[in-house]
């Protein structure tokens, strides 16, 4: 399994509980799980790279463990209990300072520092959808849900957040505009962050500013949005909604500036490559989809057999030679492909050919032929 794990390149989480890896060089998908105890309660919902060097991935399960997948070994090297499952789901995971930062959708928010049993607990509010840690300043997380609007937390300092957003105005009709984020994300080489909401809403926010509402906002589609991510290009965004809609938008002018096409269901997992024009995206429809920025055509789409929760991309090139497979479309499909080829084929004549064998053409009285049905 050692040999399998270092080709891989694109790491899944399921529904089925299973961790799926992608090699796209070798054009071939694995498997990595203990299967003398999987179960449901195993789901996948949120994973993170374990350390910089991106050789152990760290997956949150439904049932409250955190589990650490070596990618040198191809095993499973350690589990920890870090939430109770009556609390909800994990809605984010980060590593900071050989620390565990985890977050449930009841808003416990709690620091698990290496080799002590000591925890930090932070209540982040009710219904929380999402955490995102800054990838600048590691010890900054953002959350925001249902009701709950964006606010940033300081872990050195966690009794307040540093920045809570403000709703923006009342709509024309003179009425509340809900607030559901689904998804955060901080914009690199600034103070911004960008979120997307569950009312198709695209949002940026300054903290380093007084205003407290977002300095922008765009619209797409017509569904709720479920994830976004920022491309190594600046200036603009990933969404996607639970119609399989995938959308890049300039986060400057407001505009969409294309679509991504080729999804049948709702997106649940989407990543952009760290240097690279290429994002990842999965979800409900078991493919794993990877586009290109540049040209927004598809390069990649591999069936994984499992509805598909959350996806993480190495920082490494994801292909040997790009150029040479661009525009290839594999689908791993190995137990289908034999199960067809082993098939008989089957012919079945139709009913119109069948009767016109059973008809005969006899000439009546009149001289005019007709058509007689002769009996066998």
């Amino acid at each position: 399994m050692a040999a399998k794990s270092q080709i891989c390149s694109i790491w899944l989480g399921s529904e089925t509980g299973i961790l799926k890896g992608v090699s796209l060089t070798k054009k071939q998908a694995f498997n990595f799980c203990e299967m003398s105890c999987l179960s449901r309660d195993q789901e996948g919902c949120v994973m993170a790279w374990g350390d910089p060097q991106e050789s152990e991935v760290l997956v949150g399960s439904v049932n409250g463990t955190v589990k650490t997948f070596s990618t040198d070994k191809g095993i499973f090297t350690a589990t920890r209990e870090c939430g109770d499952p009556s609390q909800g789901r994990f809605t984010g995971l980060a590593v900071t300072d050989s620390s565990l930062i985890t977050c449930v959708e009841s808003g416990l928010l709690k620091v698990w520092k290496e080799g002590s049993t000591e925890t930090v607990e932070v209540n982040v509010g009710n219904g929380i959808c999402r955490m995102q840690q800054n990838p600048s300043q590691r010890h900054r997380v953002a959350t925001g849900g249902k009701e709950n609007p964006l606010r940033v937390w300081d872990l050195e300092r966690p009794d307040k957040p540093i920045f809570t957003a403000k709703n923006v105005a009342q709509d024309w009709l003179d009425m509340r505009v809900p607030v559901w984020v689904r998804d955060i994300g901080f914009i690199p080489d600034s103070d911004k962050i960008v979120t997307c909401t569950g009312h198709q809403q695209v949002r940026v926010y300054d903290p380093s500013t007084p205003q407290r509402r977002p300095v922008l906002e765009a619209r797409f589609g017509e569904y709720p949005l479920t994830a976004l991510s920022l491309p190594a290009s600046r200036g603009t965004v990933v969404v996607g909604n639970t119609h399989g809609e995938l959308a890049i938008l300039d986060l400057r002018k407001g505009l969409v500036c294309g679509c991504l096409k080729g999804l049948a269901g709702a997106v649940r997992g989407l990543q952009c490559h760290p240097s690279l024009p290429l994002v990842a995206s999965c979800g409900l429809d078991r493919f794993l989809r990877v586009h290109s920025l540049e040209d927004r055509s598809l390069q990649h789409k591999v069936y994984l057999k499992s509805r598909l929760n959350c996806v993480l991309l190495s920082s490494r090139e994801l292909e040997s030679s790009s150029a040479d497979d661009s525009g290839d479309v594999e689908e791993v499909k190995a137990e289908e492909d034999e199960v067809w080829d082993t098939m008989e084929t089957v012919t079945e004549k139709t009913k119109k050919r069948a009767a016109q064998k059973d008809e005969a053409t006899v000439t009546g009285v009149d001289g005019k032929k007709k058509r007689k049905l002769v009996k066998k």
